[in-house]
């Protein structure tokens, strides 16, 4: 079996791709709030730039990581289509996690949405250590290949109630660098279960160079993240909601409808009315006011 090395001889790459994951994750819980804000109909755009931002960082903290990745006397290459198809994956199922869950606002759609994802990003990084190219063979240790799931089903599953709960830059932040710490968990597990057996010592000419994938990607992340930043700086999340839509106070609304003879019901008592701007009001477990248009906890107890 060759000897490999994954954090101690390459420092370097881990904390790159930390803090890629870091980035992604907060630019995709910024996109999040903003398609929670404006709903469905009109937050499609926010939810495909979430699921860019958060799968891309993933996707970009892992092939980062395995720059770091060495074997004695082994030069690994990459499958360039496989590549891209585990960055494809990485990106459909993060959107849909985050489609699930802040439509469903539930804990059943947490639930689904966190382990489809969950398994996704497994999915992803399993793609990932497929593409690699190299004269020998790649086992697993079983019982780490199952913990390295359980933590992607876990991290995606908080991740997905980060984007439903965070609001606000530092809460905003903090919650990326958790969730940073739960992706490269699930990376590094996942690597702790490799073994490589067989190494022949003669090179493959097929595919690219780790380094050669990454140039390009690094490029084209950043073009990404940095677009995708301006447009979340264009739109503060605030303004969103207040174009989306305007609560408003049944108590007002009924004396101004009496002031001008039109006639209406009058408002419930506000202590139980759980939609008043005036009284008591009733959160549910995400924050949110019940009868917030951009919450629904039916289903969370609030």
């Amino acid at each position: 079996m060759g000897q490999h090395q994954h954090i101690y001889s390459h420092a370097f790459y881990p904390v790159l791709a930390y803090a890629m994951a870091a980035v992604g994750s907060g630019l995709g819980l910024a996109c999040a709030a903003r398609f929670h804000a404006r709903g469905l109909a009109r937050g499609w755009s926010w939810l495909g730039a979430g699921a860019l931002t958060l799968g891309s960082g993933i996707w970009g903290m892992h092939f980062i990581a395995m720059l770091g990745f060495s074997v004695d006397g082994v030069e690994f290459r990459y499958d360039v289509p496989l590549t891209v198809v585990s960055l494809l994956v990485a990106i459909v199922i993060v959107g849909f996690g985050m489609y699930v869950a802040g439509v469903r606002r539930s804990w059943s759609g947490l639930l689904i949405g966190g382990v489809g994802a969950g398994f996704g990003v497994a999915a992803m990084h399993y793609m990932g250590m497929e593409a690699m190219l190299f004269p020998g063979k790649v086992d697993y240790t079983t019982w780490l290949v199952v913990l390295s799931v359980v933590i992607a089903v876990v991290a995606a599953t908080v991740a997905l109630w980060f984007t439903l709960r965070v609001t606000g830059t530092w809460a905003t932040i903090g919650a990326a660098l958790v969730m940073a710490v739960a992706i490269s968990g699930m990376h590094y597990t996942g690597m702790a279960a490799v073994n490589v057996r067989d190494v022949s010592g003669v090179h493959s000419d097929s595919g690219v160079t780790g380094l050669v994938l990454v140039a390009p990607l690094i490029i084209g992340l950043g073009l990404e993240l940095m677009l995708i930043t301006f447009a979340v700086l264009m739109s503060p999340v605030q303004e969103v909601r207040g174009r989306t839509a305007v609560p408003v106070d049944p108590a007002e609304e009924f004396r101004v409808a009496g002031r001008y003879g039109v006639p209406a019901s009058p408002p419930a008592a506000s202590a139980t009315h759980p939609g008043s701007l005036s009284g008591p009001v009733a959160h549910d477990a995400f924050g949110g006011a019940q009868g917030d248009p951009y919450r629904d906890s039916r289903e969370f107890g609030g």
